[in-house]
C-alpha cells in the first residue's frame, strides 16, 4: 500500500518498532503503538506526535491473545487499519553453548510465532471486509538457517517467515498485501547485549526506511543487506554435513 494512514506497529518501544514508528509519522497519519514498556511506548508516541501525526499507545504483551484482539479491534474502529506491521520479538541464545533451557524455548516460541498471529489473524479478517489493506511480517535473515548459538530464534523466525510466504498469495485474493521482512544485525537493545561480531550492523531508521521503501512497493521479501542476505541464501543450499563443524564453532548468544 503506497499511502497508508492508519498503521499498528508492535514492538514500537524501542529498535526497529520505534524506528518504524518515527518513518511513518507525518501529518495525516494516524499511528497504534504497541508495546510492554510504557515509559519508553510513551516517548516514542512524543516523537511521533511532534512530527504531525495521531498517536493511540497500548502496553501490551503479544502473547496475550484476547487482549490483542480487543486493542486490533479497538484501534480499527478509531481508523481502519491499512497496515499492520507484526515486529514485536525477542530474542536469547544457548549461552555456555549448552542446549537451551525448555522456558526460554517456549518464551521465544510465544512471542515471535504466537504473537505475529495475535497481531495478523485479528486483523485480517477486518482487511478483508473492506476488500484492502497491508501485512508486514517481521521475521530476519536468522530465519534461513539455524544457527546453533540461538536456535529457538532461528526457529521461530522460520516460521513467521514461511507463514508470510504462504499466506501473501491467498491474502491477495482479498485484496491483502503481505510481506515478510528479514532484516540482518539492527541496533537495538536486542543487539545490544550481543558480545560477538555483528557484520553489517545497520542503524535502525536505515532499516526502517528500507522497510517503508519495501512495504511501498509491495515486495514479497524485504531482506537487507545484500551481502548477508546472499551468504544465508549459499547455507541453505549447501549440504549440512559440509558444514557442521564451521557452524560449531559460531559464537553463541547469551541466554
Amino acid at each position: 500500500m503506497r499511502a497508508p494512514r492508519a498503521i499498528l506497529i508492535t514492538g514500537a518501544s524501542s529498535g526497529l518498532g520505534a524506528a518504524l514508528a518515527e518513518a511513518y509519522a507525518s501529518p495525516g497519519k494516524t499511528l497504534f503503538l504497541g508495546g510492554r514498556d510504557s515509559a519508553r511506548l510513551e516517548a516514542v508516541a512524543r516523537i511521533a506526535t511532534a512530527k504531525g501525526a495521531e498517536v493511540h499507545t497500548e502496553t501490551i504483551d503479544v502473547t496475550e491473545r484476547t487482549h490483542m484482539e480487543v486493542w486490533v479491534a479497538s484501534a480499527n474502529r478509531i481508523a481502519p487499519l491499512d497496515l499492520v506491521i507484526a515486529n514485536a520479538g525477542i530474542s536469547a541464545g544457548t549461552g555456555d553453548g549448552g542446549p537451551e533451557p525448555a522456558d526460554q524455548v517456549r518464551r521465544v516460541y510465544a512471542v515471535n510465532v504466537d504473537g505475529v498471529m495475535n497481531t495478523v489473524l485479528p486483523a485480517l479478517p477486518l482487511m478483508q471486509e473492506r476488500g484492502q489493506g497491508q501485512i508486514g511480517i517481521v521475521s530476519s535473515l536468522a530465519g534461513f538457517r539455524g544457527f546453533p548459538g540461538a536456535p529457538a530464534y532461528c526457529g521461530s523466525k522460520a516460521a513467521v517467515k514461511v507463514f508470510g510466504e504462504g499466506l501473501r498469495p491467498t491474502a491477495d485474493r482479498s485484496g491483502i498485501e503481505v510481506s515478510v521482512i528479514c532484516p540482518g544485525y539492527v541496533r537495538s537493545p536486542m543487539t545490544d547485549v550481543n558480545d560477538f561480531p555483528m557484520p553489517f550492523l545497520m542503524e535502525a531508521d536505515e532499516a526502517a526506511d528500507r522497510i517503508l521503501r519495501g512495504l511501498e512497493r509491495n515486495k514479497a521479501r524485504i531482506a537487507f543487506p545484500w551481502p548477508m542476505y546472499a551468504v544465508v541464501q549459499l547455507l541453505q543450499i549447501i549440504p549440512p554435513s559440509w558444514i557442521d563443524g564451521l557452524m560449531g564453532r559460531l559464537p553463541t548468544k547469551s541466554g
